[in-house]
Parts: structure tokens; C-alpha cells; sequence
């Protein structure tokens, strides 16, 4: 390890890098990091360093609850490990370079509780079954600009979904966002304005499901940065404003077999006995998988009828008003899009989630409902989807084969810090209920999402 970590300094050093900063999700998504001084990587790095394990049940409020790690186990150490396969220099801060790190327990053991281990753990069970999941992100984010102490939206016009340039963004931050991800080597190929006013989309390729997670979560981390840079917000919570739409975590992914065979078609249109299992698993589990996937009381009021987020757990050909639409094309191309998954989610997270149930449903090869065309908000053949946090909890703690392939400790710190945060919105007069974006929310979640 030290003969590696001093081929590691000498290529920063070459590249005039001179920090490295070491980031890795806790279990809310959000970034925790450390700079590390690349004259001294070897003695910083080769055994941690070390962060306490109360990170993994701290709240956005800087609470710190009792769990696996934390107060009643005395606030001992996790022990970080950097995964060198990830160093990328970062563009938009000459001299530093990023890498995302593994977290362990102080034996050395995996964690049960880092987000980055649940979905290496999904991962083998697939690898188990001869199987190699594959992933293509897509997010939308909002920019915002402070105005007298509160976050606005830097442009209001509506009807601009598509377009690109000065028109869209003026400041040009989101053109220098393209430039430098491009840059940072993460697999973006495109970006432009969405639907709303002041939201966007950088497009990511995919690829098999670790990465694109690791890609996701940087890819983040880089557009939160570049925009503090210009003193903006990029906020990827799912809905910051009541008169506008949210933003979203579309997940498209599909499974290859040992030769790297798409395994999800059967010839022509048709889908595989896998693709239709994996329908299946996910519809199966999707009241509990909302809370994973929609973790916060805040993505709630994202969904709902005609909102173009899903309402109901269905399924249907080339349909955006569906929870899983399958993309019109086939061969290799063929592909699951799950559309449930609020921007607020930790990449990690939700696409272990989704994968998880998907898994489940070929090992028992379930058989789905048929897929439902046209708008579908309105058919009652598919049940309503959990529309607050507390429901989909409830769901999550009922479904323990999900439960079982995330890992019971993981699952327990997320409720625990989910419980938590009902808990804190209630006792300041919040209805799990109400449609409405409230100012508890703004103060909570906006500027860590």
C-alpha cells in the first residue's frame, strides 16, 4: 500500500496537484469530505484516515441520534479507505484532486452501514446469479440566487424545456458546469435547460451500477461546487417551489449476462422473462421502495396525479405518466426506466434500492400486471403509491426481503434519521398531508440537497 500511495503522490505531483480531497456519501447523501495534503498522502492515507461514526446518524440540523457507531456505542471511529480507481483532478479548482473513499469498520470489516458498501453488496448477489446490472442516471436541478436573505430562482420564464445558451442562462455558470464535468471525466455527454424555469439536466452514459453511483455522486458534488463558485445554489431537492415542478432521479437499467449480453429482450418488441421479472420485483416492493428512493417529507409533494411524477406503482411501453417506463428501443438498448426517484436521493441508495427489489423478482421470476397505456393517473388497476414519508416508512419496515438485501443496519440508521426528521417537522406544526412546500422544509433540506 505505501509503494502505491507514493506512485499515487508522485502522479498528483506531476500534474501539480497538491490536495487530494477525499469524499465519500453519508447516509443521507450528503458529502462528507477531508483535504489531504498530497506531500504527505503517505502517512495520511495509509491507514484512514479516520472520521467517527456518528457522521452516518447526523442530520441536517447537526443532531446526532443514537445508532450502530454512535452515542451508546461511545462515537467510535470508521476508518476510510481511498479507492485510487476514482482520483480525477477537478477542473474548476486548479492544484486539487477528487476521490471518493470507502468507509470500514475500525477491524477492518465493511461497514453495514456506508452507502457505497450496501450497493457493492447488491452488486455481488447480482455477480452471485451470473448477472451484471447496468445504469444510466439522469437528474434534474434547480439554480437559485439569494435575494434579501431567500433563494430565488435565477430565471422565471416559462416554456424554455429544451433550449440551450444566454437565453437559458445568462451568468453562464451552467456552460462552464458542462465545460468543467466534461473535464472531471465522469461520462457526461450533454446537458440543457428542463422544464421549469431555472432547472436543468446533465446527461450521464451509462454503465455498470458501482460506477455510475460514484459517477452520479460526483457528478453532484462538481455542479453543487461550480455553482457555489459563482455564488448560486444547485439544489437537487425534489420540490423547492409550490409553483413549479420537481426534480427528479430517473434511473434506466438493464442487466447483462456473463458475455455482456443484454439479457432484457426477447426478439423484436418483445421483453425477456428477466425484464418482465424485474417489472414485477420492483412493482411488488415499490411502497417500500418509495422511501428509499423518495427519502425525504419534501419528495411527497413532488408526486402525485398529472405531475408527470409517478402516482400509482404500474408500468407501460414508452410512458411518461407510468412508475417504470420501458424506452421504445431494443437489442442492447433495451432498458428499464424507473421514474419514482426524487433528486433529493442518494445515488447509492436508490439504485441499490432498485436493484434490490429487481432482484428479487427474478430470483422468484414473478410475473407483473399488464402495462397500462395512455394517461394512467386515473386507472384504478394499479394501487396509489405511498404519499408521505411516514406511509412509505411503514411499507419499508414491512418488507423484509428488502430489508434484507440493503442490510437490517442500514435500514435501521435510515429510519432512525427518517423518524427523526418527521419527528422535528411535526413538533413545528407540519402535516405529513399538506400539498404545500413549507419554510421547514426550505431550512431544512434546500441548501444540503
Amino acid at each position: 500500500m505505501a509503494a502505491d500511495l507514493t506512485e499515487i503522490r508522485t502522479d498528483l505531483q506531476s500534474q501539480d496537484i497538491d490536495i487530494l480531497r477525499l469524499v465519500y456519501p453519508d447516509v443521507l447523501g450528503i458529502v462528507r469530505s477531508k483535504d489531504l495534503m498530497v506531500s504527505q498522502l503517505e502517512r495520511a492515507a495509509a491507514h484512514g484516515p479516520a472520521f467517527c461514526q456518528g457522521v452516518w446518524v447526523t442530520t441536517t440540523r447537526g443532531g446526532v441520534l443514537d445508532g450502530h457507531g454512535s452515542i451508546s456505542d461511545g462515537l467510535p471511529d470508521l476508518v476510510s479507505r481511498l479507492d485510487a480507481s476514482t482520483i480525477r483532478p477537478m477542473p474548476w479548482e486548479p492544484g486539487l484532486a477528487m476521490a471518493i473513499a470507502d468507509a470500514y469498520e475500525p477491524d477492518g470489516s465493511d461497514s453495514p452501514i456506508a452507502p457505497r458498501s450496501v450497493l457493492r453488496r447488491v452488486v455481488e448477489e447480482f455477480t452471485a446469479s451470473g448477472l451484471t446490472p447496468i445504469v444510466g442516471p439522469e437528474l434534474e436541478f434547480y439554480l437559485a440566487e439569494q435575494v434579501s436573505g431567500t433563494w430565488q430562482r435565477v430565471l422565471n420564464k416559462t416554456g424554455r424545456v429544451y433550449t440551450t445558451g444566454t437565453y437559458v442562462d445568462e451568468g453562464g455558470t451552467f456552460l462552464r458546469m458542462l465545460r468543467m464535468v466534461d473535464q472531471f471525466s465522469i461520462g457526461a455527454f450533454a446537458g440543457n435547460h428542463e422544464f421549469c424555469p431555472s432547472q436543468y439536466e446533465i446527461n450521464l452514459w451509462h454503465s455498470e451500477a458501482l460506477d455510475a453511483a460514484d459517477r452520479t455522486f460526483l457528478l453532484k458534488t462538481a455542479v453543487r461546487d461550480i455553482a457555489a463558485q459563482d455564488g448560486l445554489l444547485a439544489t437537487f431537492l425534489g420540490k423547492p417551489w409550490n409553483d413549479e415542478g420537481g426534480s427528479g432521479f430517473h434511473v434506466h437499467f438493464s442487466v447483462n449476462d456473463k458475455a455482456g449480453n443484454n439479457t432484457m429482450h426477447a426478439g423484436g418488441e418483445e421483453l425477456s422473462g428477466t425484464a418482465l421479472a424485474m417489472i414485477a420485483g420492483i412493482i411488488e416492493h415499490a411502497a417500500a421502495l418509495s422511501a428509499l428512493t423518495n427519502p425525504t417529507i419534501n419528495a411527497f409533494k413532488r408526486l402525485g396525479p398529472d405531475t408527470l411524477a409517478p402516482y400509482r406503482a404500474n408500468w407501460g411501453y414508452d410512458n411518461r405518466s407510468t412508475m417504470i417506463r420501458v424506452p421504445p428501443e431494443r437489442g442492447q438498448g433495451t432498458r428499464l426506466e424507473l421514474r419514482i426517484g426524487d433528486g433529493a436521493g442518494n445515488p447509492y441508495v436508490v439504485i441499490a434500492a432498485v436493484l434490490a427489489a429487481a432482484l428479487d423478482g427474478i430470483r422468484r421470476n414473478l410475473t407483473p400486471p399488464p402495462a397500462l397505456a395512455g394517461w394512467t393517473y386515473e386507472d384504478p388497476s394499479a394501487p396509489v403509491l405511498p404519499m408521505t414519508l411516514a406511509a412509505a416508512l411503514e411499507a419499508l419496515a414491512a418488507d423484509q426481503p428488502l430489508r434484507e438485501m440493503l442490510g437490517s443496519t442500514f435500514v435501521e440508521t435510515f429510519v432512525t434519521l427518517k423518524q427523526d426528521e418527521i419527528q422535528r417537522y411535526l413538533d413545528e406544526g407540519g402535516n405529513l398531508e399538506d400539498r404545500e412546500v413549507s419554510a421547514w422544509e426550505i431550512a431544512e433540506y434546500l441548501e444540503d440537497y
